[in-house]
């Protein structure tokens, strides 16, 4: 699935040399102060390696959808302080990312030096992979580094242009994302077992249709399997559930067969007749057994039990989703006890587990073993469309 790319290294001799990294600062903020750092802390590693080697290290970023406007409350200025302290060292800040304020600036720094550019998205060439600004970019450096997976399904200048006119690069946080990724799905350890949850399939149907071709269990939960069970002939009540997608929830169950992929559905339930948290309606049942009145919430007991059985004959994993409304207790009971049991089976050496996507990171965090898979990744989209199977430009201009 993924030819070979460089990496640090293979970089060579950096000192004194200009380093241009694409990074994701793009954390959230509150009155100044950054509410989660995730995203400045796994530029780390490859930060601090150029800058020990003596690199001067360029920060390429984008910062919110400014649209090509200069604005100021999207400048990348406000996440320098924040992340000079993540980075334990001075951070200096370039107002622009191209043209003679910037080529001075960086004339000026020493090797070792760090600074962050302005949001590359105050250019409009920078969304539509204008060749004059990736020109403009590649002109204040002599290597690029791609560290920013979370970006690498867009094409844009700083992630795709740049990469054909420097010589590039994956950074170590790209590095170690591109090959937990071929380990989950571009060259697997099978049995191969894929859990795909969230609230609505027409979000994931790509995802589905790649992934019954790729895997052997094919696991669905969330608002979606609800689909799948009325496309059965499963009486759903008043669930969360896109009754037009039926013939579509047919057909990837009709192409699972052919592929000998076994598409894992709940045959019990946990229903009740409001959405609230432990509502005084709350029961488990059957599928067969859902009331008109009630909505389907969470999976069951039993069905969880049966999950984690067949995760045991497994060998990798691959997870984007939760299995139920997992916001709002108890109906976070089954994707906590599934991410337990995957997370049990990683630590003993016989899975290999890769998750990624928004609400599969904030749910393996509340389940408290975020840290006890292979790899979790917090790229929201480049992970989508990765298991969409799409080939993401960021990527694939590294492999020139």
């Amino acid at each position: 699935m993924m030819t070979a790319f460089k990496t640090l290294d293979d970089i060579g001799d950096v000192h004194g040399k200009r380093v241009l990294v694409r990074v994701d600062l793009n954390v959230p903020m509150q009155d100044g102060a950054v509410t989660d750092d995730t995203r400045l802390r796994a530029t780390l590693p490859t930060v601090t390696e150029l800058a020990d080697k003596g690199a001067i290290v360029l920060l390429l970023a984008h910062f919110g959808r400014p649209k090509g406007a200069k604005r100021p409350d999207m400048s990348l200025s406000i996440v320098t302080r924040p992340y000079e302290q993540v980075l334990g060292r001075t951070v200096g800040f370039i107002g622009d990312c191209v043209g003679d304020l910037a080529t001075q600036y960086v004339g000026m720094m020493q090797p070792g030096a760090v600074a962050i550019l302005e949001n590359t998205r105050f250019h409009a060439g920078e969304e539509k992979n204008d060749l004059e600004l990736a020109k403009g970019m590649a002109a204040i450096g002599d290597y690029y580094v791609n560290d920013a997976f979370s970006a690498a399904h867009r094409a844009h200048a700083s992630t795709e242009g740049i990469a054909h006119l420097l010589p590039g690069f994956a950074g170590r946080a790209m590095e170690k994302e591109l090959n937990a990724l071929e380990q989950a799905l571009g060259n697997p350890e099978r049995p191969v077992a894929a859990v795909v949850g969230g609230a609505k399939v027409s979000t994931k149907l790509d995802v589905l249709h790649n992934l019954v071709g790729q895997v052997d269990h094919l696991i669905i939960g969330g608002g979606m399997a609800n689909t799948f069970l009325a496309a059965r002939g499963v009486k759903v009540g008043k669930s969360l559930c896109e009754h037009d997608l039926a013939p579509t929830a047919e057909a990837i169950m009709e192409a699972a067969d052919k592929a000998n992929c076994t598409v894992h559905l709940p045959y019990d339930v946990v229903v009740a007749k409001e959405f609230a948290a432990n509502p005084p309606s709350l029961r488990t049942c059957n599928v067969h057994e859902v009331a008109e009145d009630e909505m389907i919430l969470d999976i069951g007991p039993a069905a969880v039990e049966a999950l984690a059985d067949a995760l045991k004959n497994c060998r990798t994993l691959v997870w984007n989703g939760p299995l139920g409304a997992f916001e709002t207790p108890p109906f976070d009971a089954a994707t906590v006890a599934l991410a337990r049991t995957a997370a049990a089976l990683t630590q003993e050496g016989s899975l290999v587990s890769v998750a990624g996507g928004g609400d599969t990171v904030a749910a393996l965090n509340h389940a408290g073993v975020a840290d006890d898979f292979t790899f979790v990744s917090t790229a929201g989209g480049a992970f989508l469309e990765w298991m969409e199977g799409k080939e993401l430009p960021g990527v694939k201009a590294l492999q020139h």
